[in-house]
Formats: C-alpha cells, sequence, structure tokens
C-alpha cells in the first residue's frame, strides 16, 4: 500500500507539470473551428467527433487543451501517425485551437464494455491499480467516470475500446513518445495483453 501511495504522489506530480506545459495561450473559438472540423475531419472522426470505430478516436467531449496539445505534437511530429502529420501540417495554432473547440463543445456519445468476462478485472484496475506491480490506479488522473482533468489528463470514458487498447500497447512498446515523463510508457509497461484488454473495455463503458 505504501508503494502505491508513493507512485501515485509521483503521478500528481506529474500532472502538475502537464498542466503547465498545457496552459492554454488564448481559448480557441468553435465556430471558426467549426466549418473544417466538422467537414474536413468528419471522414476519420465524425462531423461532431463521435467516430464510429477504431482506429479514429472520439473527440467530442475531449477536453480542448489535450486536443491542441496532441494536433500540436502531430505537427511536430514528436506524435507519429502518417495520416494525421500530414493531415495538420497546413493549420496553424489558432486554427488548431479553434478545431479543439469546436471538438470539445461537441456532446460524446460513448462506447460501451463488450466482454463479460473481463469486467471485473478492468474494474479492478480501473479503480484500484495493481499493488503487487505499482500499478496505479487510472481513476488517480482520469476520475471514477473516465472524465480526466482538463489541462492535465484527458477524458477517456466512453472512448472506443480497441483505440484505448492501441494506445496503451503503442506506449508499452515505446512507438507513442508524446506523455511528458514517459508516464503513460512507464504505466503501460507494467501491465499484460489481458490486462490492457480488460481496462480498454471496461473504460469504453464508463460514463
Amino acid at each position: 500500500m505504501k508503494r502505491l501511495m508513493l507512485l501515485l504522489a509521483g503521478t500528481t506530480a506529474v500532472g502538475g507539470a502537464l498542466a503547465a506545459e498545457a496552459a492554454p495561450q488564448g481559448a480557441g473559438d468553435a465556430v471558426r473551428g467549426q466549418p473544417i472540423a466538422s467537414t474536413v475531419c468528419a471522414a476519420c472522426h465524425g462531423p461532431d467527433g463521435n467516430s464510429i470505430g477504431a482506429p479514429n478516436p472520439k473527440l467530442a467531449g475531449q477536453h480542448p487543451e489535450y486536443l491542441f496539445r496532441q494536433m500540436r505534437n502531430f505537427k511536430s511530429g514528436e506524435r507519429v501517425n502518417p495520416i494525421m502529420n500530414g493531415m495538420i501540417a497546413p493549420y496553424t495554432e489558432d486554427q488548431m485551437r479553434d478545431f479543439a473547440a469546436y471538438f470539445a463543445s461537441q456532446k460524446q456519445v460513448g462506447d460501451a464494455s463488450k466482454s463479460k468476462e473481463t469486467l471485473e478485472l478492468g474494474q479492478k484496475i480501473y479503480r484500484a491499480g495493481i499493488a503487487a506491480k505499482c500499478l496505479p490506479a487510472c481513476a488517480g488522473c482520469h476520475g471514477p467516470s473516465g472524465a480526466g482533468i482538463p489541462a492535465q489528463f484527458p477524458r477517456i470514458g466512453g472512448q472506443l475500446s480497441d483505440y484505448l487498447e492501441t494506445q496503451l500497447k503503442s506506449f508499452r512498446d515505446g512507438t507513442r513518445a508524446n506523455d511528458p515523463n514517459k508516464m503513460m510508457r512507464t504505466i503501460a509497461l507494467k501491465m499484460t495483453d489481458a490486462e490492457i484488454k480488460a481496462i480498454a473495455d471496461y473504460t469504453a463503458g464508463l460514463r
């Protein structure tokens, strides 16, 4: 228990660093962002940010600071994705803030848990972590309903389970490396494929 408390304390410290990094230089304008976000982005993410299937995540209801940071990371190449690196390249930071504001203003249509067999394991990890592995509870950063914390941690509740699973595995193998201080990479390294699948499925059903 003591080891888990120390790990959670470290997580809080990282949260402060994330908040500082994500501090907005000016709020985006959802109205300005709508014409491009609901058309150009719609092919993959849906006109209102509710993607209907992986590999494209739901953007609706996500925190604008997080959305902006991801777009900026795609543009710089810090986060690698052949489609997004090219799609975001033409846009300015002001436009990216506008896109983020638009998608953040939309209502998320959540996904659903699909595996009754793994629901108990997913719930256990999400709420309490695994003390023996020094694996912290997901709820410690993302909240009991997966709503996240604006400017610090993203909303993950209701996200597509296949997308969540892919991202956790990408953090684990290092192909996604845009997490400050290697926070998610360190956490994902402690997880087996079965644990990742269980937590992704459980989180998809959170509201």
